[in-house]
């Protein structure tokens, strides 16, 4: 199946502009748009493990105007890592943002204390909260979000998260509707891994009271990398993304309703 959708604002803190998605038979993502100004820039690193990261990497690159940048780590890791020194030493993360997909219990906070010594402004973790975590925050002060997915971030008073989901986080849709069906779609606010997008291209044309249970459906069917298979993961981003389209269809009157 290949989707392709236009015309999709982000307006949030930045100008309107006009993007497109596509997505080949093979199911791989590709999002060709212009880049958001932003009144402010920010710099966002990303801990990469194989294939986690790599969507974030290109979403941040090619819908936002922050600067990215690439920390690779090994995808095949020992299960306990007693000197994480050799993964992190040569580590640039002074960005305002570090984001890790580093997905192991040594590494995780080795990274994010790296970071944050390094004066990193933010810090978002894939995985679950951990008492190691916790030490960090509290040592240097900083703020660290931990999720096993990233589409739940919502601005929280921190400058630097804050900047960051004005176009990343929790999906936020603006939806028109003529006769009862979906008119057009556009991503305010969107996941990091893509997948708000490819919602957005093809729930045009969906009669409105299928319109929430399709977005859903259509998350679940994206090339996500959340946990499949249990009550969180990707049912939960299927979950929030469903959501996101109820609250918008519930404010309905007429016309475009944001």
């Amino acid at each position: 199946m290949i989707g392709v959708f236009a015309d999709v604002n982000v307006s949030e803190g930045s100008s309107v502009l006009r993007d497109t998605a596509i997505c080949p038979p093979d199911g791989e993502v590709k999002l060709i748009a212009t880049r958001i100004n932003h009144k402010t820039m920010i710099s966002v690193t990303v801990v990469s493990r194989g294939k986690y990261g790599e969507r974030a990497i290109r979403t941040i690159g090619e819908m936002t105007d922050f600067e990215v940048t690439e920390v690779p780590i090994p995808e095949d890791l020992p299960d306990f890592i007693e000197d994480t020194e050799p993964y992190t030493k040569d580590a640039d993360l002074a960005s305002d943002l570090v984001i890790i997909f580093a997905l192991h219990p040594d590494l995780t906070p080795a990274f994010a204390a790296c970071a944050a010594e390094s004066g990193a402004g933010a810090i978002i973790v894939s995985g679950s909260d951990t008492s190691e975590l916790e030490k960090i925050r509290d040592r240097y002060r900083i703020h660290i979000h931990a999720d096993e997915i990233c589409c739940a971030l919502v601005p929280c008073g921190d400058r630097v998260i804050d900047e960051f989901t004005g176009v990343l986080g929790r999906p936020k849709f603006e939806i028109s509707v003529a006769d009862g069906v979906i008119s057009d779609v556009r991503v305010i606010r969107g996941s990091p891994c893509g997948a708000s997008w490819w919602v957005a291209s093809q729930l045009v044309g969906t009669p409105v009271a299928d319109a929430p249970s399709k977005a859903g459906l259509l998350v679940q069917q994206y090339p996500c990398r959340a946990v499949r298979g249990t009550r969180g993961g990707i049912h939960r981003s299927a979950e929030i993304h469903k959501k996101a389209v109820e609250a918008v269809l519930a404010r309905i009157g007429g016309g475009v309703i944001a």
